[in-house]
């Protein structure tokens, strides 16, 4: 598979999974051959079954990059002001290079059914798990930047494994998880164009390559964006749509946010808290977004040093920073310090720092403003995003808005960080469409 820096060998990547189980027929598909082999459906494109194993050199190199890393002076701040800190990514690099083991996280995606297909002339890697219950919902999930299908990790077998997660058969979905063009596994496009519209159509192509005549979609971050574009395309066979960071602020608070005014009259407490985190984020935190949509390829640095690439991506807002700092610095959080370095890896490995940077670049529509979203929508919100949806602005964005909970706890990363909320959410969200 064309791959940019890909650390595996040709042989390495074409190999049949040999954990992949005959595909059962999706609802309103023809059976088709054993996924063991390459197939075909009904669109003559072929679906090509799809393992990774990183070489050992690669993975000396890493280790060796870090140890050489040429640190900066410290911060003169005490706090995250000025970006990222040393501590925090000394530490960082401490557990990378000697406790860390790319091959755990290696091994849980072997014992997944991996594929992948070319879709307007890229090829799109994606996971493909089918629930053992007949009747289940297809679903695909969208990760973001700077995540990757390891996010997804932990709700795939609950989703399409109720029964054995407190849930029941009615509950289950088949789960399909793409990776974003330019991103992990898949190809970064060598054409501009992919933006988050044209992603959109290359999903509604790859659930229907796949035989589903009728599915949900769900997103964060980028995903949101992603399913949020589904829904205004509306595709044939599109149910619905979950999202965990929906566009919803009005254009006068976001407008206020943005110039960092006060903010306008009237607000209720969860629409003033909403601004407030919106506001922050504006003045504080657009410092990657701006570089990436502007200026994606002179990231140079990201590509040649690990703990460059770190950083940049530990730097994706604040809260999340904070949590993933408290996690280095051994506390409990929602993620692991492997699990963040599980993600970090996976982008050194396959050298998609710079090529998942270009969305940025690609896209050209506002990311928190409302949609004109043609199907249902249920919503997911957290109180560490970066701008915490209130009711009153999702309904009134959304008027066809099928489910909206608001969780306790969690941020940006829902579906890592908080499974359980989001295996339960997209349980109730979506039971009336069954």
């Amino acid at each position: 598979m064309p791959q940019e820096g890909n650390t595996s060998s040709q042989s390495d990547l074409a190999r049949p999974n040999p954990s992949v189980a005959p595909r059962q027929p999706a609802p309103g598909a023809a059976a088709s051959a054993d996924l063991t082999e390459t197939f075909i459906l009904s669109d003559d494109v072929p679906i090509r079954p799809f393992t990774f194993h990183a070489s050992d050199e690669a993975l000396i190199d890493l280790k060796r990059r870090i140890v050489a890393t040429r640190w900066p002076g410290r911060e003169v701040v005490t706090d995250a002001t000025q970006g990222v800190q040393l501590a925090t990514m000394q530490k960082l690099a401490s557990y990378w290079a000697m406790d860390h083991d790319w091959r755990k996280v290696e091994a849980r995606l072997d014992a997944l059914p991996q594929f992948v297909t070319t879709i307007d002339g890229v090829d799109i890697h994606f996971i493909h798990v089918r629930s053992q219950h007949a009747d289940a919902l297809p679903l695909i999930i969208t990760h973001g930047w700077p995540g990757s299908i390891i996010e997804q990790l932990k709700v795939i077998d609950p989703l399409t494994n109720p029964t054995a997660h407190g849930g029941a058969a009615a509950d289950a979905f088949h789960v399909v998880v793409p990776s974003l063009p330019g991103y992990g596994f898949s190809a970064a496009p060598t054409v501009t164009g992919w933006g988050p519209e044209r992603i959109a159509h290359a999903w509604a192509t790859l659930m229907n390559r796949l035989g589903y005549t009728r599915y949900v979609a769900q997103g964060g971050d980028w995903g949101a964006i992603i399913v949020a574009n589904m829904g205004v395309q509306a595709p044939p066979g599109l149910l619905a749509i979950h999202s965990n960071l929906v566009g919803a602020v009005p254009p006068d608070v976001d407008a206020a946010a943005l110039a960092g005014s006060p903010p306008p009259a009237g607000l209720s407490g969860d629409e003033k808290q909403a601004y407030e985190q919106l506001a922050f984020f504006y003045g504080h935190g657009l410092a990657y977004a701006q570089e990436m949509g502007n200026r994606p390829q002179t990231l140079y640095g990201i590509a040649d040093s690990p703990i460059g690439l770190a950083a940049w991506i530990l730097d994706h807002d604040i809260r999340s920073y904070e949590m993933m700092a408290r996690v280095f610095d051994g506390g409990s959080e929602g993620l692991s310090r492997d699990d963040i370095l599980d993600n970090i890896t996976l982008y050194w490995l396959t050298n998609t720092g710079v090529s998942s940077a270009r969305l940025y670049w690609e896209n050209k529509a506002p990311f928190l403003a409302p949609k004109p979203v043609a199907v249902p929508i249920a919503v997911s919100v957290f109180p560490d995003e970066i701008c915490p949806a209130p009711r009153s602005w999702v309904e009134k964005a959304y008027p066809n808005l099928l489910f909206y909970n608001r969780h306790p706890k969690g941020g940006h990363f829902a579906a890592w960080e908080q499974p359980q909320a989001i295996i339960d959410d997209l349980r109730a969200g979506f039971r009336s469409l069954r």
